[in-house]
């Protein structure tokens, strides 16, 4: 691997995207197992980029595949398939021939690929003569999800479509209990890292270019966290009242129950997830930020409150359900490599059993917050509307227009408006007899 420079990078950036693409795994979890192996962050910082862009051009890249080949590459040459995906990745991000094409084309006989090393070197060049075939917009996403939205959103799907494909933006939330944005926005300017506050979440910076984390002045102390400004807004949308006693059912990995927290530190908070590991990362997050004492953690199904229920109601409930994650494929492309059409349905089905199983542990006067990172009406409006109709004592409140555009009883922001991810709002009141 020493033949030319960065050839390491390549190699691992073609195996993440063999596994990625071919075998039906997590970016996150590969990224997180490939990451540590590079020791210079920049190489960590590159192989992300290769990864992510790589994701977002997949149709444009299999187009250039099908067009420029004489014989498409067979079953077994997964790897290669993935190393020129990665070859094109870099000339998108406009790195210099020689490091694309020649470290790639190295990475090819590293992979045990050398008689098709030629091949490699033949179709980046092309690229890099021609660049990639255009595409139809939402050529990535699968036949039934872009018909889905298409169906869902007539007038914005095309908009939708070219918002997910760009890299999302860096949205940092200030913990106000040890500081505040304009304050935390004075010490990034300092660092170098220019940000904008945001008129629509009063803790949010957005960061004018990315940065790596371990860069954030502050961060290992609490002062700040990542999180996007959609997500930052559940914390308005449900604004529960001092002292009161709060659920967040399905709370990993604890960005909001911290925010919560860090708004008001007297909520009597218990927060659930039906995965133990994923509980432990609501547990690191919180102890970052101070906010772990007098916190219940529970690893529990919240549809079963049997299991983990005292009896006494609770004040306010966040249900951040589980969904299509269609509101962020900017930030996890690889969803579209791995949503199928029979989750919505099981989605669905998971989403009504737990607001009908929260609903009774909520007290006469408090509320529900339903929200998802989903785009789908089904998620959505629809499965507000089905609730609403089966369920005598809850009616809507409302929110304002710095939620989003009204949809249904709820409001949804789709991907990019406002910089921000695509999210949905439903807040709930049960009412008092």
């Amino acid at each position: 691997m020493s033949a030319a420079p960065g050839v390491a990078l390549r190699v691992h950036a073609a195996q993440l995207l063999d596994a990625v693409l071919h075998r039906g795994r997590s970016l996150k979890a590969e990224l997180a197992a490939a990451l540590p192996l590079l020791a210079d962050p920049r190489d960590r910082a590159l192989l992300e980029a290769i990864a992510f862009t790589a994701l977002r051009q997949r149709a444009r890249a299999e187009a250039a595949l099908a067009q420029w080949l004489a014989r498409p590459l067979g079953r077994r040459d997964g790897v290669l398939r993935a190393l020129l995906h990665a070859g094109f990745a870099q000339l998108a991000l406009g790195l210099p021939a020689h490091a694309a094409v020649d470290a790639t084309v190295e990475a090819a006989r590293a992979l045990g690929r050398a008689h098709q090393a030629g091949l490699v070197n033949a179709l980046l060049r092309r690229a890099l003569r021609e660049g990639l075939p255009p595409a139809e917009p939402g050529a990535d996403w699968p036949s039934w999800l872009r018909a889905q939205v298409r169906a869902d959103w007539p007038a914005d799907a095309d908009a939708i479509f070219a918002a997910s494909a760009e890299p999302a933006p860096t949205w940092l939330r200030v913990n106000r209990r040890r500081t505040t944005p304009e304050a935390y926005a004075q010490r990034l300017a300092a660092a170098g890292i220019a940000a904008t506050p945001s008129a629509l979440a009063p803790d949010a910076l957005r960061l004018d270019a990315s940065c790596a984390v371990a860069d954030l002045p502050g961060f290992a102390a609490g002062e700040v966290s990542v999180q996007d400004g959609s997500a930052q807004l559940v914390a308005d949308a449900l604004a529960p009242a001092p002292g009161a006693r709060v659920l967040d059912a399905c709370a990993a990995p604890g960005g909001k129950a911290a925010h919560l927290l860090e708004r008001e530190p007297t909520l009597r908070l218990t927060a659930l997830d039906v995965e133990p590991s994923r509980l432990a990362q609501v547990r690191a997050t919180l102890e970052r930020l101070g906010l772990g004492a007098g916190v219940r953690l529970a690893a529990a199904d919240a549809a079963v409150p049997a299991a983990w229920w005292d009896g006494e109601p609770f004040d306010a409930i966040l249900l951040d359900a589980p969904c299509t994650a269609t509101g962020i494929v900017r930030r996890q492309p690889d969803v579209l490599l791995h949503r199928r059409a029979s989750d919505l349905a099981a989605l669905t089905r998971t989403q009504a059993r737990l607001l009908d199983a929260l609903w009774p542990t909520l007290a006469p006067g408090g509320a529900l917050l339903y929200a998802t990172c989903s785009l789908l009406r089904e998620e959505n409006d629809r499965q507000i509307a089905a609730f609403l109709a089966r369920t005598a004592d809850a009616r809507v409140e409302p929110l304002p227009a710095r939620f989003g555009r009204t949809s249904g009883s709820g409001h949804q922001r789709l991907p990019g408006e406002d910089g921000m991810d695509g999210f949905f709002y439903a807040r709930l009141r049960k009412e008092v007899f």
